[in-house]
């Protein structure tokens, strides 16, 4: 009989799945009280009529509504700031952010901003009391940041090389309309980058120090499914059911990481995204294989778990080397999917490791990572990835 200890579990997103879900989008306006809206969203969207799938359904219902297209990849609080302003000014009662987790998260902080003062960045880290925005649909174009059923939006500010994360039940959206049909004109490279990133929110969520039964359970669903179809949705030719998969391998990450945080991986890529301006899918991708290996240790019998998620015969193994054969099955994924691998390529260099691994240590991931980690542990791991 295990003991299961103490803990909570909160989702406070309404989840909304299914292909062709977005035909409801209207009504789910009305139903939260919607009467203008402003959708956010990046200007490829907008170029590439994704959007328009929107817009038809709320002006059929004649829903008016606002744009807001200034979201750059990693997004910029100047954006948010400039949102909430266009919110207000227009009168705005609702948002609609359509894209991925950049454009997600840049919504739902706007959302927070309209009605809270100061800047965002005073609103950086768990918790700090706030008080609730005006109510958010989020729709996802990627498979991958799970921003739609997280607490957490990541915010840059690209000229203080800074980049901070905004967490609590205000961050989150009301409802997250998950239409796996949007996702599938998302590119190769794109695909296998937000697919790692989903796998590493499930992955570190279920090996670290905070686990608890409910995320164990979403974890290894959403695992699961990314073993199953991450492949067949980058390399595919007709992937709606793989794309459906991953998406919502995507949201139950989410979900999942939501009360426990992360670990290493997602520890180094604040400061790698900050100061080195790497992508976050791309440094997910490269880090992960690493600091598996570093992690193993500290907890071999989940590892053993992912190794068998991912179809390694475990049966026959110690515990040990099956726990080994789950990172060689993550490694292999990584090839398999032409994912990044090396921080060089984007220009990171031996001399910078040790002020990146002193910024990453002051992150909320180190306390639960599996294996206790030192800035130079850190630095290791970021050589190793070079």
């Amino acid at each position: 009989m295990s003991h299961h200890g103490h803990f909570i579990f909160e989702l406070p997103t309404r989840i909304e799945f299914g292909s062709g879900s977005l035909a409801n989008v209207a009504q789910r306006v009305i139903e939260l009280g919607g009467n203008r809206v402003l959708i956010v969203t990046d200007e490829v969207l907008a170029a590439i009529g994704i959007v328009d799938r929107v817009t038809t359904v709320l002006d059929e219902a004649k829903i008016e509504h606002v744009m807001f297209t200034d979201v750059e990849p990693e997004p910029e609080a100047a954006g948010v700031h400039a949102g909430a302003d266009l919110l207000m000014s227009s009168e705005c009662d609702l948002v609609i952010a359509i894209g991925g987790g950049s454009v997600l998260d840049t919504g739902k902080s706007i959302s927070l901003m309209s009605r809270n003062p100061g800047h965002i960045r005073e609103y950086a880290g768990l918790g700090v009391p706030a008080s609730s925005g005006v109510p958010v649909i989020a729709i996802p174009t990627t498979a991958g940041t799970g921003s739609e059923a997280a607490i957490w939006a990541v915010i840059s500010e690209k000229a203080q090389q800074t980049k901070y994360g905004v967490g609590g039940p205000h961050m989150t959206a009301d409802l997250a309309l998950c239409d796996p049909d949007l996702s599938v004109s998302l590119p190769p490279r794109l695909t296998a980058v937000a697919g790692m990133d989903a796998l590493a929110h499930a992955l570190e969520s279920y090996v670290n120090k905070a686990t608890q039964p409910i995320s164990e359970a979403l974890s290894e669903k959403s695992m699961e499914l990314v073993a199953r179809s991450l492949r067949e949705a980058v390399w595919g030719a007709d992937t709606l059911a793989a794309r459906s998969d991953m998406l919502l391998a995507s949201t139950m990450a989410a979900a999942a990481f939501n009360p426990t945080r992360l670990g290493l991986a997602h520890a180094l890529a604040m400061p790698l995204g900050a100061k080195a301006k790497i992508p976050h899918g791309d440094v997910i991708s490269i880090l992960l294989p690493e600091v598996m290996r570093f992690n193993v240790v500290g907890n071999p019998s989940k590892f053993a778990k992912i190794a068998e998620i991912f179809g390694e015969r475990t049966s026959a193994m110690s515990q040990r080397r099956a726990a080994d054969a789950g990172v060689g099955a993550v490694d292999q994924l990584v090839t398999d999917i032409a994912a990044p691998r090396h921080l060089g390529e984007y220009g990171v260099a031996p001399e910078h490791l040790q002020a990146l691994a002193e910024e990453a240590m002051t992150s909320g991931n180190i306390a639960v990572n599996p294996r206790a980690a030192t800035a130079a542990d850190l630095v290791g791991i970021m050589r190793r990835c070079l």
